[in-house]
């Protein structure tokens, strides 16, 4: 399979499109493929993804691209894994499956935006935030399209 690039995309998101067909939960986020033939695949779940599900998917996955010889000098690695916390959201199901946590929303103009995630609709999401400080505080509730977000991360709170 040394075609180029999209045609190896297109090949291993089919593969994993069959390897997940079994399983409703789990989604492709992104793939990439280096031009070292370092393909890492990224994965999510509604419930949460667990390493023994990657290491299972990341088997599979070697499995059938070694017998069906897709890289026939066996130069490739794989690797399979959920994004990282800190990986910005990419896709409406990952923003669902964030409802009541903390995002920070950067918009395009790069202003900030840090609140609750409340709701996700196929164009826009809806935040909550407070404004002011103290006495002046108000809980502001503002719906952003999608349009108008360069980026959306998961705040973590330790």
């Amino acid at each position: 399979m040394n075609q180029n690039t999209s045609t190896s995309i297109q090949a291993i998101e089919a593969l994993i499109a069959k390897l997940l067909s079994d399983s409703e939960d789990i989604f492709l986020v992104s793939l990439r493929i280096k031009p070292t033939n370092n393909i890492k695949v990224f994965l999510d779940a509604d419930a949460g993804l667990n390493i023994d599900k990657c290491v299972k998917i990341n088997r599979a996955m070697y499995r059938t691209m070694e017998e069906e010889g897709w890289y026939p000098d066996g130069n490739f690695s794989l690797e399979v894994s959920s994004p990282g916390i800190d990986e910005p959201l990419k896709l409406i199901r990952q923003y669902k499956k964030n409802i009541g946590r903390n995002v920070e929303v950067t918009m395009n103009d790069e202003t900030k935006l840090e609140g609750k995630l409340l709701a996700v609709l196929e164009e826009s999401i809806t935040i909550e935030f407070t404004e002011g400080k103290n006495k002046k505080a108000v809980i502001v509730t503002k719906e952003i399209p999608f349009n108008q977000v360069k980026q959306t991360i998961v705040l973590i709170a330790f």
